[in-house]
């Protein structure tokens, strides 16, 4: 037994021994998406007749958890998110988390700032023989907790793929190790419907070849990831690694050769997907997991050359707002870091800031394009960040252009329906001359 082995075997215990580390009054952080800690969060409620409140901030929820969803344990959890996915919004609705707003790039240090987590969680492949772990599927905030806790924990997954860069957490900085045989959460890729394919063929022909692309999850990325089948050497540099991306390497579409940051590799920070994409990631000598800190700054962003910067949205307003993270006045996810890509596409040599989205909601009844945001809509990205929109009806061009301009451009894409409405507001709204 080498040394590091024998320091993990200090700090190895059982799951209930690592809950000790939590003290009554504690700000305990956890790490998010494929990576959380599920076996922790699981029975994180046990701990509740010991405590009278302790406060979890924890992000892109995989599961229902008891601590959150059960009201016997309202008053013991104070939970908070800077981003939803299904279980975090379902106990958003019922007052069982509240959320953070942040840009993801900042999001760290301005926590950070505020208050240091007494503990932090994070799920990771086994130690390698050096005494090193690695941050695995997501590294958005976890470099700097990790850095910055004052108690680290560590639930060991051995089905946890191994990636490479800025990573690695020795044993020496973690306080509590536990191992865990369990399943890494999976999402498959969405079925496609006709609506995404023709938003994927109109983005594709704003897309040059040897551009670097951002993507994100859901069947208009995977439409827009399939129409670029067929382009020649893209580059990656994304907040979120998905299935498409796999597709993309394996047909020869993404090689990364013109990129004029980080050559060759496959830039993210977070990844989320099926088990062919992280068996495709594990020990990849292509992928750099890498920080949100730096992944999304827009100044390292706008490095990459012919930066396209491929978003979507829930509405866009006629003078170019969107709102991609509420319903009214209702979270839906969260901002994440929709704006950090589109103001770094745009500070790009030859880069694009696109929005991609249907037409319409809830079955054909209402329009997307829209003459302003609902009430309570929050404006996820400014309308001066932003370049394209583009729907199943075609693209409109917002760079450099009037409101009268825009209004105009946005309702020809439009859905049909909606048009002579749409032009009728414009009209009473002054965005548009009337006469």
């Amino acid at each position: 037994m080498n040394l590091y082995q024998r320091e993990y075997e200090k700090r190895k215990c059982s799951l209930m021994d690592a809950y000790e580390l939590v003290k009554d009054g504690s700000y305990l952080s956890t790490s998010s998406a494929a990576a959380e800690p599920i076996a922790f969060l699981k029975e994180l409620h046990t701990i509740a007749p010991r405590i009278h409140k302790i406060r979890v901030s924890h992000s892109i929820e995989m599961l229902d958890y008891e601590f959150v969803i059960n009201e016997n344990y309202h008053s013991k959890f104070e939970v908070s998110s800077f981003f939803l996915m299904g279980p975090g919004r379902k106990a958003a609705n019922i007052g069982r988390k509240d959320y953070m707003p942040t840009n993801l790039h900042d999001s760290a240090r301005r926590e950070i700032q505020n208050e240091v987590p007494d503990v932090y969680v994070c799920s990771v492949p086994p130690m390698d023989e050096m005494g090193f772990f690695r941050i695995s599927l997501c590294n958005m905030v976890e470099r700097e907790y990790i850095d910055k806790a004052k108690k680290v924990i560590l639930e060991v997954v051995p089905d946890m793929p191994v990636l490479f860069g800025d990573n690695e957490i020795h044993i020496s900085d973690v306080d509590a190790v536990f191992e865990c045989n369990r399943p890494i959460p999976t999402i498959d890729s969405a079925p496609l419907g006709e609506e995404d394919r023709q938003i994927g063929i109109h983005v594709a022909t704003l897309v040059e070849d040897g551009s670097t692309i951002q993507l994100g999850i859901g069947s208009i990325p995977d439409a827009i990831a399939q129409a670029f089948i067929g382009k020649k050497d893209l580059g990656i540099h994304t907040e979120m690694i998905t299935n498409s991306v796999v597709d993309l390497v394996e047909k020869g579409v993404v090689t990364g050769k013109r990129k004029t940051l980080h050559r060759h590799k496959i830039v993210g920070t977070f990844a989320l997907g099926n088990e062919r994409l992280y068996r495709f990631l594990s020990h990849n000598p292509a992928i750099a997991i890498m920080p949100g800190r730096y992944v999304n700054d827009p100044y390292v962003i706008a490095q990459n050359d012919s930066m396209v910067s491929i978003n979507t949205g829930l509405a866009v307003d006629l003078t170019g707002q969107v709102c991609s993270e509420s319903l009214g006045h209702r979270q839906y996810s969260g901002t994440g870091g929709q704006s950090d890509t589109a103001i770094g596409a745009i500070h790009s040599k030859g880069g694009k800031s696109i929005i991609a989205l249907h037409s319409t909601a809830k079955n054909g009844t209402i329009s997307t394009i829209t003459p302003y945001l609902a009430p309570g809509s929050i404006v996820s990205l400014s309308r001066n960040n932003i370049d394209y929109v583009v729907t199943e009806y075609g693209i409109a061009f917002l760079r450099s252009k009037t409101v009268s301009q825009r209004a105009q451009s946005l309702i020809s894409i439009a859905h049909p329906q909606f048009r002579t409405e749409l032009f009728e507001q414009a009209k009473k709204f002054g965005f548009i001359p009337d006469g």
